[in-house]
């Protein structure tokens, strides 16, 4: 009884940050270029798609209760669903339910900011509360049949969508996805990231051209890639698969920065 209470309260606290801040950076977006948001790209989209309303809302994020739960029973951890989909939307909802005009609620900070702050704290803690009370053979269970269907998630079928995605937005953007996507599955071990840089870098140029944004951002993703790879020690995985003999300069630039390879 004693754990519960203690998990019970962190959950309040915990919910009630991460619904504030949820809810304020969902209604933000609204007011971009403007102002900075603190969303992200889907939950914009499918806070759109309800259309202002109410019940669209509710029943959206509730799809994703029972898979946040599952998640919960099976790896012990919060999934993104929670604070992507059920905190925003259902916040969104509870405003919505008396006042339909999305420019005084859905588009609005603070109102956001606070029914997510109450919507957090009873979402998280009913997750944490209800999970802890299930039998640790279930959870077993529930992990068995989970982690392999995330891992399917991720590699491939996310990477197959984003590609996709890309692929109607046009031959530059495509074009930009693949290469980056590519490069980043074999560095990182995930295409998503590359693909999502690649619909930016060419939805941008498509949109203004090559300007000092754009160019800029091909100059910040080429950093990043060269960093990741290094770090990653993609460099000599790489030099090793052509045969090549890995000079030790390399070897002990590594280690200079912690990245020690074989």
């Amino acid at each position: 009884m004693g754990v519960t209470l203690v998990i019970i309260f962190k959950s309040i606290i915990i919910g009630a940050l991460v619904g504030f801040g949820v809810g304020a950076g969902a209604a933000r977006m609204f007011h971009a270029p403007n102002v900075q948001g603190m969303g992200a790209f889907r939950t914009f989209g499918e806070l759109n798609a309800c259309e202002g309303d109410p019940i669209s809302h509710f029943s959206f994020g509730l799809g994703f209760l029972f898979n946040a739960w599952a998640s919960v029973v099976g790896a012990g951890a919060l999934t993104q669903d929670v604070d992507h989909r059920i905190i925003p939307n259902w916040a969104a909802a509870s405003l919505l339910w008396r006042n339909r005009d999305v420019t005084q609620t859905l588009h609005n900070p603070k109102k956001m900011a606070i029914a997510g702050a109450f919507v957090g704290v009873v979402v998280v803690t009913l997750l944490n509360s209800t999970a802890s009370s299930v039998p640790a053979s279930m959870q077993n269970v529930a992990t068995q049949v989970l982690v392999p269907a995330a891992n399917w998630l991720i590699n491939p079928i996310m990477p197959i969508v984003f590609w996709i995605a890309a692929m109607d937005a046009g031959r530059r953007t495509g074009i930009w996805s693949t290469v980056l996507g590519g490069i980043g599955h074999l560095i990182m071990g995930n295409a998503v990231p590359g693909i999502v840089l690649g619909i930016l870098i060419g939805k941008g140029v498509d949109d203004s051209g090559w300007n000092r944004i754009t160019k800029t951002l091909v100059v910040a993703v080429a950093i990043l890639y060269l960093l990741s790879g290094f770090f990653r020690g993609f460099d000599v995985a790489f030099l090793h698969s052509i045969q090549v003999e890995i000079p030790q300069w390399l070897i002990d630039l590594h280690k200079l920065f912690g990245s020690e390879v074989k």
